[in-house]
């Protein structure tokens, strides 16, 4: 979802050092020795109320995070649903051959269901909250104003980039016409578009890259090793939209997670992703009507 011209598609940490064997575990990223959170002095009235529960890395939880992480990837409940609405004879292309937008709407708000559901239940397992994981230590109004600060130049880049790989590598814009841009086609279906993009884009895959990275970070080699990785998958995840969108919206979701990782928040990358998503839809409603 990131070429107007054709449619949509779908601070710091404190430096890591030897804790204290006294200090205060909550004080822990993640329950991790060594990797202290950005958070406050005792001064501040807001650390304490936003300070994340510690959670203790276990030995033994390699094999479980690993199940965890693939299962809430998006890719096996996408694969699930969209074989159960295809056996509910929900139809899935048009004569075109083109995705319909009752399918996208209907397989992406399930989803949507079913990543939350799943992200809430494994956090729950281990003592640990969605809040946590979305919150971290830090304001979320001050989060939600740098997602707002940030989101234009995302655009600017996200275009600047197409451009650049259209001259670089034009072999890599292998798809032309987005197939999303038709489903947007009159006012009602870029308003439900807008809908899905929101729940789909800003809260479902910022809270799958999250739960994700922080599963890495934990049990799984690192999270900087889950960022590459998932940024790798989030990127072939639209390579029904071209090679270039693949690069593209991969290098997105890597700037995203990168904003969780340093900040221990996603409020500023949920927000940025929903403005990003909303521009994309008023950039390809635009060039419809011109």
């Amino acid at each position: 979802m990131v070429d107007p011209g054709r449619g949509l598609g779908l601070g710091q940490p404190t430096v890591a050092s030897e804790p204290d064997p006294e200090s205060d575990p909550a004080d822990w990223k993640h329950g991790r020795p060594g990797e202290l959170l950005d958070v406050a002095s005792e001064t501040d009235p807001e650390s304490d109320s936003a300070a994340p529960s510690p959670v203790e890395p276990t030995p033994g939880r390699f094999v479980p995070s690993l199940i965890e992480v693939i299962l809430c990837s998006g890719f096996p409940t996408q694969l699930v649903l969209s074989a159960l609405l295809a056996a509910a004879g929900l139809a899935v292309l048009t004569p075109a051959g083109e995705p319909t937008l009752r399918y996208i709407v209907t397989v992406t708000l399930l989803d949507v269901v079913v990543v939350v559901a799943l992200v809430t239940t494994f956090l729950h397992a281990r003592d640990e909250t969605v809040r946590d994981l979305v919150l971290g230590a830090r304001p979320p109004a001050r989060e939600a104003a740098l997602g707002v600060l940030i989101t234009p130049p995302v655009v600017v880049g996200a275009v600047a980039g197409l451009l650049l790989i259209a001259w670089l590598a034009p072999g890599l814009r292998n798809v032309p016409d987005n197939p999303f841009g038709a489903m947007l086609d009159t006012p009602g279906s870029a308003l439900l578009f807008a809908l899905v993009v929101v729940l789909a884009g800003g809260l479902r895959e910022e809270l799958q890259r999250a739960f994700i990275l922080r599963r890495f970070d934990q049990h799984l080699g690192g999270g900087w090793l889950g960022l590459v990785v998932f940024s790798i998958a989030f990127g072939l995840g639209h390579s029904v939209q071209g090679w270039d969108t693949v690069i593209v919206t991969g290098a997105l979701g890597a700037l995203w997670g990168a904003l969780y990782l340093t900040r221990g928040s996603a409020v500023a990358a949920m927000v940025s992703h929903t403005g990003f998503n909303l521009t994309q839809i008023a950039l390809a409603m635009l060039g419809t009507q011109a």
